[in-house]
């Protein structure tokens, strides 16, 4: 498969490019808001072509797929604009600003024929995939605990800190903690939140939520920009627990977790792996298969009517309802 890149984000450069390289296909353009900033980008990275807009990528068939790590505002507009031309779309998290745009996303590319993919790597990772398996060991599954906290105190500006571009910590980083508790727990019914911006940056930098699940089932979710750098995963069964620390964004280094059942008390360790590397295999497999992505706009809907209704609380200080996220 050939990759179009639209922008030269860093996650691009740092991740998405080598990524790429470690597997059997390509990256083929690169598209930037200026041509210089793209055949600089270009040249660094090895990449044949370079366009000045993200236009002409998209006009060039040079590619089958886009890869879209643009700000969060413009996550819309480009996929669905990347859909138009009949490409394949692998869209950087969170998908969209919003349950109601990712939707919308969805329903765009199922209408044009092309697969959209969220790019949630970690949920590729074999670590990820074992701990899901694992938690049928627990007994009945009561508790999450999950945060993502990244210190950006020392980084006041960019497309984070700026609500315009879909900033804020929710987006950024709760998301994480909010499909971890998903994956173990279902669908909350109700949610409540502390939301704070202590310095008025204009977005959240700090959020408290608890999600509140049927059966009187709960999860704790944390995120700031504010914190120092923090991500853990704890999981409480009425027989046992799992707890990851790191339990998100591994790069590629070895993983572990902790698993206590009924007469076992284990360290679970996995090898070094690239997980964006993972990801575009995945993305490539689905494609050729016509399958639905694991992570697709309706897993990124599921996230974000919680998003929604966090913000929501944070606003109105009490608990709010979570909408049906297929509505």
């Amino acid at each position: 498969m050939k990759f179009g890149v639209l922008g030269t984000a860093r996650i691009a450069r740092q991740s998405f490019v080598p990524a790429v390289e470690a597997t059997d296909h390509e990256v083929d353009a690169v598209a930037s808001r200026t041509e210089e900033r793209a055949e600089r980008f270009a040249a660094d990275n090895g990449i044949p072509r370079a366009f000045g807009s993200y236009e002409e990528l998209l006009e060039s068939d040079a590619v089958d797929a886009v890869y879209n790590p643009l700000p969060n505002a413009l996550h819309a507009e480009w996929t669905k604009r990347a859909a138009d031309r009949g490409l394949h779309v692998l869209c950087e998290k969170p998908l969209a600003v919003d349950a109601a745009e990712a939707r919308e996303m969805g329903d765009h590319c199922d209408d044009r024929g092309v697969t959209l993919m969220e790019a949630m790597m970690y949920r590729y990772h074999p670590r990820t995939e074992r701990m899901a398996a694992a938690a049928t060991e627990l007994g009945d599954v009561r508790s999450v605990d999950a945060g993502f906290h990244s210190s950006l105190r020392y980084w006041p500006e960019g497309t984070r800190f700026d609500p315009d571009m879909g900033g804020g910590c929710l987006l950024d980083v709760g998301v994480y903690a909010i499909q971890a508790a998903q994956l173990f727990l279902g669908e909350p019914e109700r949610v409540v939140a502390r939301i704070a911006d202590p310095e008025e940056t204009g977005v959240e930098t700090q959020v408290s939520g608890i999600l509140s699940f049927p059966g009187g089932k709960t999860a704790q979710v944390d995120c700031s920009f504010r914190l120092e750098d923090a991500q853990y995963c704890r999981v409480e069964g009425t027989e046992g627990r799992i707890h990851a620390d790191p339990a998100f964004s591994t790069g590629s280094d070895p993983t572990t977790f902790e698993l206590r059942a009924p007469g076992r008390r284990v360290t679970e360790s996995f090898d070094p792996t690239n997980p964006y590397a993972i990801e575009v295999k995945r993305f490539a497999e689905y494609v050729e298969r016509g399958d639905r992505p694991r992570t697709d706009a309706r897993e990124a809907a599921r996230t974000l009517v919680v998003v929604d209704a966090l913000r929501e609380s944070g606003e109105v200080g009490e608990w709010v309802a979570v909408e049906d996220y297929s509505s």
